[in-house]
């Protein structure tokens, strides 16, 4: 059966991908920044505005907004390049990416005030932080903390729709409409699934440091969890470390074998 032909008018539009397979698409903070290099640097090329994101570990959430109809030339030219990136620096071949990306394309503007919240409350839900704003690969994280903004970011729906810290945070706070809820979670079921089987729950991972020997058992369990889907920044907060410190562990021991 031929594809269909994708929506590319422009607009807003929900763009969500994850890895082939379910697998882990971004292992360290150099993989994330990577992404969010080619996203803003091809989004000024494109002439497109992103108003939200979130990077998780095996999949992402855009919200973006086109002027022009190159929105599938844009998303093949990050998803792409960055393919390119990961197999280079990980010594694998073969796709990347569970076929297309998916995207849908929002006339609403109360699914698009939702939206906006579910992908930024995306780290919360998955539990890998306490308070929006604490995820350092999502677009909150650089509005909520007087960070300079990536120039991609500078004309986003926040930015231009509020201006004290405070109205952010209760905006991004709030509860999203449960029969939009409903659709975005229909949107992103499989996306969803798969985190929710690489990302264990709190209480295991503490279990799993419950009974530390020495050093060389911390080193080595932290490499096991962060093989089996947990980020860098959950390890570090469980064990009282620097999250610069977990990722220099978790480069000299692993041994993960990507195919």
């Amino acid at each position: 059966m031929p594809r269909r032909p994708r929506v590319d008018i422009p607009g807003f539009y929900h763009i969500v991908n994850r890895g082939v397979e379910q697998r882990v698409v971004f292992y360290e903070k150099e993989d994330f920044k990577k992404f969010e290099g080619l996203l803003c640097g091809y989004a000024k090329s494109f002439d497109i505005t992103i108003h939200s994101f979130s990077l998780m570990n095996n999949h992402y959430h855009l919200l973006l907004e086109t002027k022009n109809e190159e929105l599938s030339k844009f998303m093949r030219q990050v998803n792409m390049n960055y393919a390119i990136y990961f197999n280079k620096k990980y010594k694998r071949s073969g796709h990347l990416w569970q076929g297309r990306y998916k995207s849908w394309y929002i006339t609403d503007e109360a699914y698009l005030y939702s939206l906006i919240l579910y992908i930024e409350q995306n780290p919360l839900k998955a539990k890998i932080i306490d308070n929006i704003g604490e995820y350092p690969y999502q677009s909150a994280y650089y509005i909520l903390n007087d960070l300079k903004l990536p120039i991609c970011l500078k004309n986003s729906w926040i930015v231009q729709n509020f201006s004290r810290k405070s109205d952010i945070k209760k905006f991004l706070n709030s509860p999203i409409d449960k029969d939009v809820l409903k659709e975005l979670k229909s949107a992103s079921m499989l996306v969803e699934a798969a985190q929710k089987n690489n990302t264990p729950d709190i209480e295991k991972l503490q279990k799993l440091f419950s009974n530390i020997k020495d050093k060389k058992d911390r080193n080595k369990k932290i490499t096991q969890a962060y093989k089996n889907g947990y980020s860098q920044h959950m390890i570090a907060r469980t064990l009282g470390l620097a999250q610069p410190t977990v990722s220099a562990i978790v480069k000299r021991n692993n041994t993960i074998t990507i195919t």
